[in-house]
């Protein structure tokens, strides 16, 4: 997967959920469910998306997602969307 410039991004990502999963350490590729994530903080996540950076994410599309890296990437299409 080419990150690029999205870098920053995903490390942003991975704080945000290291923050809201208890304080763990998550790195690009770690998947949601397997670091003890769960809807209800599925949801605490979508809205801080949307608080931090305006992106609307859906929950279908953030538990497809799985990762920090792919939900950057949403993020990021998020930002370029007029």
């Amino acid at each position: 997967m080419e990150l690029g410039p999205q870098i920053p991004l995903v490390q942003e990502v991975s704080e945000l959920w290291g923050e809201f999963l208890g304080g763990c350490e998550v790195g690009a590729d770690d998947d949601f469910f397997a670091l003890g994530g769960n809807s209800l903080i599925g949801i605490r996540i979508i809205d801080r998306v949307l608080q931090d950076y305006g992106v609307a994410l859906s929950v279908r599309a953030f538990y497809l997602a799985q990762t920090p890296a792919r939900v950057a990437e949403l993020i990021a299409q998020g930002r370029e969307q007029p």
